[in-house]
């Protein structure tokens, strides 16, 4: 009787432990990602507490310059002036170990401005070409509406093939390659419309508002202590174009599902059929909607694209890249809230 009335404790004994076991187990186990996105992440914090110095607030616009760097990308940066647009574009450059050029457009800024011209050498009787401000890695174009079209179009290629043709010749830029441009969306007097062709190019349109009333407050307490110190002198640089090119490798390798492709065409697809827009998205966009999921997936610490990775990425790369109706736009009907629709009507794959 004694040891028929063992055998249940020990059999409570032994599923306990195994439960216990297991449990262990499960705890001991970590979601593991197929890439090392840690180093990434390590650089992109540091790359913000080096900004942030600096500026307040403005958190989104410096994500996505963060994203348009490491999907090999350029930003068109919209706002009001005075709201930090070339101060977080120059930081950003200082927070970065690569060179830096800029270029203030104005209505007579010619082609050979930018891109360079060749010079006869009366030493050797010989054309040479002198590089223009282009040649540099990040590019600040400030104002970029104020030059005329035909200096604007001087950027079609150099932005697309990071590439220049002059004279027959073609000259590569080094990489990384990146133009940050800005612009003021109020005063028109002046200026240029960027031809489509040319916001075509741009990743990401960012608009920057105004700040809230505490971040206000702590612009004008910084500026205060500052007391006549220059503020760039506050940044270090620190990522060299080598860690950029590896960064920049590493979110080309992030996954995305089948599933998730057709969930971004039937967003392109859908601006092209839309009744509200006279221009939809062309393939340009649906690459780059999937560029930047990518980069904003890496910036997460996961090496898979999520549909929120995709609706994030989709207002600011494609709000620039669609024109609404007239007849609409007179209703004050804007490409963002015509978008945002789109994206709501578009079935979310699971």
């Amino acid at each position: 009787m004694e040891d028929n009335q063992d055998i249940p404790k020990k059999t409570e004994d032994v599923v306990s432990s195994i439960d216990d076991s297991a449990l262990n187990s499960t705890n001991d186990l970590e979601f593991k990602n197929r890439l090392d996105l840690t180093e990434l992440q390590q650089s992109i914090t540091q790359i913000k507490q080096e900004v942030g110095k600096v500026i307040v607030g403005q958190k989104d616009m410096v994500d996505m310059l963060i994203a348009s760097l490491l999907a090999k990308g350029h930003s068109l940066i919209e706002g009001v002036p005075g709201v930090a647009k070339t101060v977080t574009a120059k930081l950003l450059a200082k927070s970065l170990s690569v060179g830096f050029s800029r270029i203030q457009f104005t209505p007579d800024l010619m082609p050979s401005d930018i891109l360079g011209t060749s010079v006869f050498n009366l030493k050797n009787s010989e054309f040479e070409f002198k590089k223009g401000p282009i040649f540099s890695n990040m590019i600040l174009i400030d104002e970029i509406n104020r030059a005329p079209a035909k200096t604007q179009a001087a950027l079609f290629e150099v932005m697309e093939e990071q590439q220049i043709t002059i004279d027959g010749n073609k000259f590569l830029l080094d990489a990384p390659f990146m133009v940050l441009a800005t612009q003021n969306p109020v005063e028109q007097e002046g200026t240029y419309r960027l031809p489509e062709a040319q916001l075509d190019r741009f990743l990401f349109k960012i608009d920057v508002d105004y700040p809230n009333l505490e971040d206000e407050i702590e612009i004008l307490s910084r500026e205060h202590q500052l007391q006549d110190k220059a503020k760039t002198n506050q940044i270090t640089s620190f990522l060299t174009a080598e860690q950029i090119a590896k960064y920049q490798h590493l979110v080309t390798q992030v996954l995305v599902e089948s599933h998730l492709l057709k969930y971004i065409a039937q967003i392109i697809v859908a601006t092209r059929s839309n009744p509200f827009l006279y221009l939809g998205a062309s393939p340009r966009a649906s690459i780059a909607i999937l560029k930047s999921s990518k980069a904003f997936a890496a910036m997460s610490g996961r090496d898979f694209v999520t549909p929120e990775d995709i609706k994030r990425a989709a207002i600011p790369v494609l709000h620039h890249r669609v024109i609404v109706t007239p007849e609409r736009e007179m209703e004050g009907v804007t490409s963002k809230q015509v978008i945002k629709q789109i994206i709501e009507t578009v079935e979310i794959p699971r």
